[in-house]
């Protein structure tokens, strides 16, 4: 069984658990014949400490990624997949009304041989409060929610999802739903080069 390393630019262990938990679904059918490992390397997402855009949020995702692969060539490390995860906000306004915020998390998956994909979440509307200190005030999420929710370290552990959705879906949830849809076109290859019938 040959062995196959997806590396993930961060060391946060919801983001680790969640790509784990993603390739014990699509493994198999990624590649039936491979015995897959994660190797955690922590990468600057090149974007601020919360995106606040969709555009932001998958630049991000798509930098860590792209760090992931150069630091593989520096250390000629025999990875073959790249993994890069970020999350944070989307803030919109629909047709000129209020403000809307919506916490998502998006995924960019890249090959050694060029080919790439990304994956979202889905999306939950932020409370007012919570948008206003991070949006209006420049906190940081993880330290707004904490705040917000009277806790610690929810970052790593149900995260700001967790704390939305009374842990229905938590941070590591939306980061494994945001890693099976960026690998889709590597795993369902037929669909996705247009060779299906």
């Amino acid at each position: 069984m040959k062995k196959v390393v997806i590396a993930v630019g961060s060391t946060r262990r919801p983001k680790l658990n969640a790509v784990w938990e993603a390739v014990s679904v699509f493994g198999p059918t990624l590649d039936e014949n491979a015995q897959f490992e994660i190797a955690a390397v922590e990468v600057s997402s090149g974007v601020s400490h919360t995106p606040l855009s969709r555009e932001e949020l998958m630049r991000g995702a798509q930098q860590r990624a792209e760090e992931l692969r150069r630091v593989a060539r520096e250390r000629s490390e025999p990875w073959e997949y790249f993994v890069g995860l970020e999350g944070g906000f989307d803030v919109m306004r629909l047709d000129g009304g209020n403000r809307l915020v919506f916490l998502e998390n998006w995924a960019h998956v890249a090959d050694v041989g060029g080919r790439c994909a990304f994956g979202q979440s889905g999306a939950v509307l932020v409370p007012e409060p919570l948008a206003n200190r991070v949006v209006d005030e420049g906190i940081e999420l993880s330290e707004a929610v904490d705040a917000f929710a009277g806790g610690r370290g929810i970052r790593d552990a149900q995260g700001a999802w967790g704390v939305l959705t009374r842990n229905m879906i938590t941070r590591q949830d939306a980061f494994r739903v945001a890693v099976i849809n960026a690998f889709a076109p590597f795993f369902n290859r037929s669909v996705y080069s247009g060779d299906s019938k």
